[in-house]
């Protein structure tokens, strides 16, 4: 594979960390991202509804595809923090990385990544508080949150404006998306549209938002994803040029479409 060509506008389906060793030093201007959250590897109820069975309808209790979101804690940790360390590599000297994780308690301590993102230059961190949702545990609180973590590199800064913008953003989950974690599109443009950056990076691409986030504000893409399914279900969203708005009314906003490699 090539840089540019065979990644600009592109979905790669491979290994994440081996496709980004493949893009040279300072190459993106962005990377927006939200890996797996490791969910199946969990000391309390996980994903059981407050009478002890499964959620009959959570995706994600099955894993996603291609990963069963499984690993020991600490493996989970070195392979993201090797997946962060590829991201910073490819990013240029004007570039940030917005990193959406889910802070969580685990055997009584809190679980706020920190040991991932421990000595990357975390500047700020974004509170995206989901708008409404179904809680089936009686123990919990509905969980309404997840942490966007902006590591930026020294010459970073935001678009003009774009600092008017508070640090709690308020979105509507995706969902009409069979990817079972899905970015709301609308999230994914407010991020993309506070900085200048021309070209964006997903290296766990999912469903395509990241993609289609970038085409609607006329900016460049590279997407990677591991799960030929995922990869097929992103290109199939770009091709028919589809997204959700607020109102639920779907609207064709582009016609140039990407291809899925296979490495």
């Amino acid at each position: 594979m090539k840089y540019p060509e065979d990644f600009i506008n592109k979905i790669i389906c491979g290994d994440c960390i081996d496709v980004m060793r493949q893009i040279p030093d300072n190459s993106v201007d962005l990377v927006v991202t939200s890996p797996p959250y490791n969910l199946k590897n969990s000391t309390g109820n996980g994903m059981k509804d407050g009478r002890g069975g499964k959620w009959a309808n959570a995706a994600l209790q099955k894993g996603y595809a291609n990963h069963d979101d499984n690993m020991p804690h600490d493996k989970y940790v070195k392979w993201q923090r090797d997946c962060l360390n590829e991201m910073m590599r490819v990013m240029n000297d004007e570039g940030a990385i917005f990193y959406n994780h889910k802070w969580r308690v685990q055997n009584s301590l809190l679980q706020d990544r920190h040991d991932i993102v421990n000595g990357f230059p975390v500047r700020q961190i974004i509170i995206w508080k989901r708008k409404g949702g179904i809680n089936f545990n009686k123990g919990y609180f509905l969980p309404t949150y997840e942490v966007i973590y902006l590591i930026a590199k020294p010459k970073f800064e935001l678009a003009p404006k774009a600092n008017s913008f508070g640090d709690v953003w308020e979105f509507t989950q995706e969902m009409k998306n069979p990817h079972p974690a899905a970015f709301p599109v609308d999230l994914i443009e407010r991020i993309i549209e506070s900085t200048t950056a021309q070209i964006i990076l997903d290296p766990f691409m999912g469903s395509g938002t990241t993609a289609i986030a970038a085409k609607n504000l006329k900016r460049k893409y590279i997407g990677i994803e591991i799960s030929p399914e995922y990869c097929e279900l992103a290109e199939n969203r770009i091709k028919n040029g589809m997204i959700i708005k607020d109102k639920e009314e779907e609207l064709p906003i582009f016609s140039q479409s990407s291809y899925v490699i296979n490495i």
